[in-house]
């Protein structure tokens, strides 16, 4: 009998997932089985897919891009395509938001604003299909007039994480295909469900085979297969900044293809003693624990000014106290599972030693018993230093370390005190103040009294080590694009020979 939870029937059998290449489906390979990380029942089965198919994925990619039946079109037609596709997201929101949470165990409220998110990327995608355009030069002498074009870059691999499967598809996949690119594409081999739903939907609105390619499988084998190939043009990875450094190194050592690059964060909070300190309680509160602290722009490390820093930090703990954990599937849940077994004990390996460093909870740190999935508690540590490991490691879990400034140049100089560049926020009612601080503090995303708010219209990335390059907005289709200089001589050449 199939388990009910929240008005969700469970999966009574996992079910099969194949991979997608040139337009259809394939399958016969051996199977992973994904086992939900909120209910511990098995929920997909999924391809691992062999170097083979990653291949024949290319080649497919390859053959699309060449023959331009993509790239030859008019902006107006790819606009087309994406904008069928954003409707046909529409339509299937409520299935693509069940796959996420019981392959991510993220919210179901989360998971649906996500998917908002990814229509709002087609649609914008559709517009800046329409308006890339190159340039023109007519001050190079009457005989002479230049143009620049954009190009697409050719055919781009992309690998996405397990954290956001669909919303970080989402805002990579519709500005490369704007752009006029060819894709295979490579999911988190845990979370591989909503990107092959997508591929339906894309073939749906029309988007010719060949143009988007699903391979699926470890990071190991097909990850490094794409990586390493020589006919991948342009590589766009979302993970880890250790994982980041071996794709440069690949990208190196096979045809030196670009790569894009969004990595690790350690990202500040930072807030003033004339901030609205409920507000920024709620903010640090949601910065640290949204998507259970699996999210590279999540707000880990508090700078509060040290006046009302014991003031802000029992306002921000009994606000984190109150966060609701628990089963995904509940409309009211605003944190659910840890997705992997593997990143649950890292998260609590990291609590046991930023205790064993000195640190003091303040709230949280514990395993929560809600049911069959991982739970912990959100955590707030205080007497943090800046030479702990929970200080300086990306813990990427509900884990927040707290320090305290003099300063508005010591809380720049501990917001800066990191490898890592991807976002930060700033909380005064000093606009002077905010922004110096959004001016000298070294990161890709800043917010000014708000926190993980914008569109796609505008581009994400990191400084430093938390990547190369920029996606979404015309910047992310610009990306995926080459320069070419073109030079049209108009009066006759002056030759240089003489007759």
């Amino acid at each position: 009998m199939q388990e009910m939870t929240y008005g969700i029937t469970l999966p009574e059998t996992p079910r099969e997932f194949g991979f997608f290449i040139n337009g259809e489906w394939r399958g016969g390979r051996e199977l992973y089985e994904r086992d939900s990380p909120s209910h511990g029942v098995p929920v997909t089965l999924t391809s691992r897919c062999t170097p083979d198919d990653v291949n024949d994925a290319v080649a497919a990619a390859r053959l699309a891009f060449d023959d331009r039946r993509w790239a030859g079109l008019p902006g107006g037609a790819r606009a087309g395509v994406l904008l069928r596709t954003a409707e046909g997201i529409r339509q299937r929101r409520e299935e693509i938001a069940r796959w996420e949470v019981l392959e991510n165990g993220k919210p179901i409220s989360q998971a649906r604003g996500e998917i908002d998110h990814c229509i709002a990327c087609f649609e914008t995608a559709a517009g800046a299909a329409r308006l890339l355009h190159g340039d023109s030069f007519n001050n190079l002498g009457d005989n002479l007039f230049g143009m620049v074009l954009r190009e697409p870059i050719g055919v781009v691999g992309l690998i996405t994480p397990w954290n956001f499967p669909f919303l970080i598809l989402c805002e990579r996949v519709p500005f490369i295909l704007a752009s006029g690119c060819t894709l295979v594409v490579k999911p988190a081999e845990v979370t591989s469900a909503t990107t092959l739903i997508l591929a339906d939907i894309l073939a749906e609105a029309g988007l010719p085979a060949g143009v988007y390619n699903v391979v699926t499988g470890t990071g190991r084998t097909i990850g490094q297969a794409l990586t390493e190939h020589p006919d991948i043009d342009m590589l766009s990875f979302t993970g880890s900044t250790a994982v980041g450094r071996s794709c440069v190194h690949a990208s190196g050592d096979s045809n030196l293809k670009k790569l894009g690059l969004e990595l690790g964060g350690k990202n500040p909070i930072i807030v003033f003693a004339d901030a609205d300190l409920e507000d920024a309680a709620d903010a640090a509160a949601f910065g640290i624990s949204f998507n259970t602290g699996q999210c590279c722009v999540s707000s880990s490390r508090l700078i509060v000014e040290r006046t009302v820093a014991e003031k802000f930090e029992t306002i921000l703990a009994d606000k984190m106290k109150k966060i609701r954990v628990g089963d995904p599937f509940d409309p009211e849940t605003q944190v659910g599972a840890i997705t992997t077994t593997s990143q649950n004990e890292t998260i609590l390996n990291y609590i046991a030693k930023g205790k064993e460093e000195g640190a003091k909870i303040l709230t949280g740190g514990e395993v929560l018993d809600c049911g069959n999935g991982r739970y912990i508690a959100p955590t707030l540590f205080s007497g943090v230093k800046s030479s702990m490991a929970i200080a300086r490691e990306e813990i990427f879990g509900p884990v927040l370390s707290s320090f305290h400034f003099d300063s508005l140049d010591e809380a720049i100089s501990l917001a800066n005190d990191t490898v890592y560049g991807l976002a930060a926020s700033v909380w005064s009612k000093n606009i002077d103040k905010a922004l110096t601080v959004t001016r000298r503090v070294r990161a890709g995303r800043f917010w000014v009294n708000t926190i993980m708010a914008g569109g796609p219209e505008t581009p994400t990335g990191g400084f430093k080590q938390s990547g190369w390059g920029r996606e979404t907005g015309i910047l992310g289709v610009e990306e995926y694009t080459q320069a070419k200089s073109v030079h049209i001589e108009t009066g006759g050449r002056s030759h240089w020979i003489a007759s």
